[in-house]
């Protein structure tokens, strides 16, 4: 199970379990958000058994991106032992993402 696309409950069973998350706050009509996805789907491969990687479509899943204060898409935010720990903004290098896992792993 590389890359999850998160509903609200699946998001808060997965945050329960503490792990190392990297979620992709984004929208299909989203153009960066767009150009991102294969970053996002390529680190879910790299980083399978090591941190949850996922997605959450701003659209569907409005609360969400509520509770989280996300304003921008692409939005990603890094989560471990239930809380933000950090948040990147944009479509990133993937080496930015890179370094925040590996920080926190």
């Amino acid at each position: 199970m590389a890359l999850q696309h998160f509903d609200q409950k699946s998001f808060d069973a997965a945050l329960a379990e503490g792990k190392l998350m990297m979620v992709d706050f984004w929208a299909n009509w989203c153009m960066p958000c767009r150009m991102l996805g294969p970053v996002i789907e390529q680190l879910a491969q790299d980083y399978e058994g090591k941190a949850v990687i996922g997605k959450v479509d701003v659209d569907e899943q409005g609360e969400l991106a509520m509770r989280y204060g996300v304003m921008s898409i692409p939005t990603v935010i890094f989560f471990k032992d239930g809380k933000e720990i950090h948040r990147e903004v944009g479509a990133l290098p993937k080496e930015v993402f890179v370094n925040v896992l590996n920080m926190n792993l």
